[in-house]
């Protein structure tokens, strides 16, 4: 399979990053094609999972109090804050990685080879005694299997989405932020996890770029063939064209 890279310097708004991971979900479909994105987020957002009840679980007044930026992910799981993170994006055909359980390790193995570049302990946790499926929680909230461990916390939060016979699978590595907005912003009690940032479990501090060259160059044993970033143009018209969609009040509160 052939794969592209497109690795972002500048940092972007939510709905923005949502509007490019679904253009590139669009081109894996239309060309059969992987593509990995590494991006970061300006200013900094709370997304919500697909299918989360938003308007029951957040406390709206409280995030339009504090002038949050929020979005909602066309992927699966709970509430996540972008902050001081790279994020990453992985679309291809569903046949790459196998079932959506398969790729969830398989690109996780991969992050987390980058990972002990910088001296990380990283491992993957064993499933839990009751299964839960991806969609339900696989961000920060609740385990699933396979997430990124270090020291015991656990530094990676991913979701999925699969349409026909293509997937995408995004998520956060968290370098200097935790999820306490999350918890701050939560009505009732906050969720639970072991998420901490990467760079107060290790000792010397990694930065966002560093962190990105380390993925990409773990990513290159997907494939032999990586081309160049030769579909940006196709990629910009597609994802101004989903722009106001993710803009929209009426998505992100829809429920």
């Amino acid at each position: 399979m052939r794969w592209t890279l497109v690795q972002e310097e500048q940092a972007r708004p939510g709905w923005h990053n949502m509007a490019v991971d679904m253009a590139l979900l669009e081109l894996s479909t239309r060309y059969s094609e992987g593509f990995l994105r590494l991006y970061r987020w300006a200013p900094h957002c709370l997304s919500f999972g697909r299918h989360e009840p938003a308007r029951k679980r957040y406390d709206k007044d409280a995030i339009e109090a504090l002038g949050l930026d929020v979005v909602r992910r066309p992927t699966g799981g709970r509430a996540v804050w972008h902050a001081r993170e790279l994020t990453y994006t992985v679309t291809a055909p569903s046949a790459a990685f196998g079932p959506l359980q398969a790729a969830y390790r398989s690109i996780h193995e991969t992050l987390s080879r980058a990972l002990a570049d910088f001296g990380a302990g990283a491992t993957l946790a064993p499933p839990p005694d009751r299964q839960h499926g991806l969609d339900a929680g696989a961000c920060f909230a609740q385990p699933v299997g396979g997430e990124i461990m270090v020291g015991g916390h656990k530094v990676v939060g991913s979701a999925q989405m699969r349409r026909g016979n293509v997937f995408l699978q995004h998520g956060s590595i968290l370098l200097e932020d935790d999820q306490n907005v999350v918890a701050h912003v939560t009505l009732g009690d906050p969720p639970t996890g072991t998420e901490a940032p990467l760079n107060g479990l290790i000792g010397t501090p990694v930065s966002a770029t560093d962190l990105a060259n380390a993925v990409a160059a773990s990513a290159r044993n997907w494939s032999d063939e990586w081309l160049p970033d030769h579909r940006g143009d196709e990629r910009t018209e597609l994802a101004a064209g989903l722009a106001d969609h993710f803009r929209s009040s009426d998505w992100t509160w829809r429920r």
